[in-house]
């Protein structure tokens, strides 16, 4: 029987590793590499994006040469598959637009997956130093640069209902056709007097960061649709070991896949207390809409 993960040396690897990535992004001049879009000219990709995937897969598979790679930039849709196996989950700069616009929210998340559940995770924004890890069983930590110290999260006060929530969302890069209308209609649900009422929206520009900030509990909830398991992936691990929950982001869905790309992710509250009030409350808004991506 092969021995089982070491998820704390793996956990120093990636955080060694993120750190790295981070040297290089911020190194680089967005106004002067090349740029491509993929599905439109909100969904963008740099030379600096292929570069640091190329990096960093070429360092697992130094280190980890039996362990499987998914990464954003060599993702096959219809073709690459997340299994059960040992699987490093890659983006090598989550919120590419806001580094393509110097707005600083842009990180590079690392995970590995475990029988297709998140078992390590690094998030790194080089541009404001703040580094996210975990690892399964292992504590969730947040640090604001590397000479700071490191604080762990944990489960805050009780969720009390979305009227005194704070809430993430994104416009995402599909921007017509039924996914679209949902997301809207959600949108306005949430800030109008007569459905949600939350507190406020917030919009970070990056998947990882925004899971990362439900973890620190700097927001309550954050509700998304379309993003791919190298979005969720690292912050999943955040989130869970601080206490969070992630679950489907269309009504009735307690359990989600890593790779299910509909989400919603909820803060940690002391003993739970106000979690899945939230989530059935967030769920009513959503109503009969539901978000449908292909895999």
């Amino acid at each position: 029987m092969a021995d089982a993960p070491n998820l704390q040396q793996i956990h120093d690897d990636l955080v060694a590793l993120a750190l790295e990535a981070g040297k290089m992004i911020l190194a680089a001049d967005p106004s002067s590499i090349p740029i491509d879009s993929k599905m439109n000219s909100s969904d963008l990709v740099t030379a600096t994006d292929r570069a640091v995937e190329h990096l960093v897969s070429s360092r697992l598979s130094t280190l980890y040469p039996s362990y499987l790679f998914v990464g954003e930039e060599s993702f096959v849709p219809g073709t690459t598959r997340i299994t059960a196996a040992p699987t490093f989950i890659v983006d090598p700069i989550d919120g590419t637009l806001n580094f393509i616009h110097g707005f600083p929210a842009a990180c590079v998340s690392l995970a590995l997956c475990i029988n297709r559940h998140p078992a390590v995770g690094v998030v790194y924004n080089p541009t404001t130093s703040v580094l996210f890890s975990a690892y399964h069983n292992g504590g969730a930590w947040m640090q604001r640069g590397p000479a700071s110290p490191k604080i762990r999260l944990s489960p805050g006060r009780p969720l009390t209902g979305l009227r005194n929530a704070l809430v993430a969302v994104e416009w995402g890069s599909q921007r017509a056709g039924e996914n679209f209308e949902v997301r809207a209609r959600v949108f306005r649900e949430l800030a109008h007097e007569g459905g949600g009422m939350v507190h406020g929206m917030r919009s970070l520009g990056s998947a990882a960061m925004n899971v990362c900030a439900v973890a620190a509990g700097q927001v309550d909830l954050y509700w998304e649709g379309g993003c791919w398991a190298w979005d969720v992936a690292a912050g999943w691990c955040v989130l869970e070991e601080a206490g969070g929950r992630m679950v489907s982001g269309n009504p009735g869905g307690w359990g989600v896949e890593v790779d299910g790309r509909v989400y919603l992710a909820v803060r940690g509250a002391e003993g739970g207390e106000g979690q899945e009030e939230i989530v059935k409350e967030f769920w009513g808004v959503v109503g009969e809409g539901r978000m449908s991506y292909e895999h």
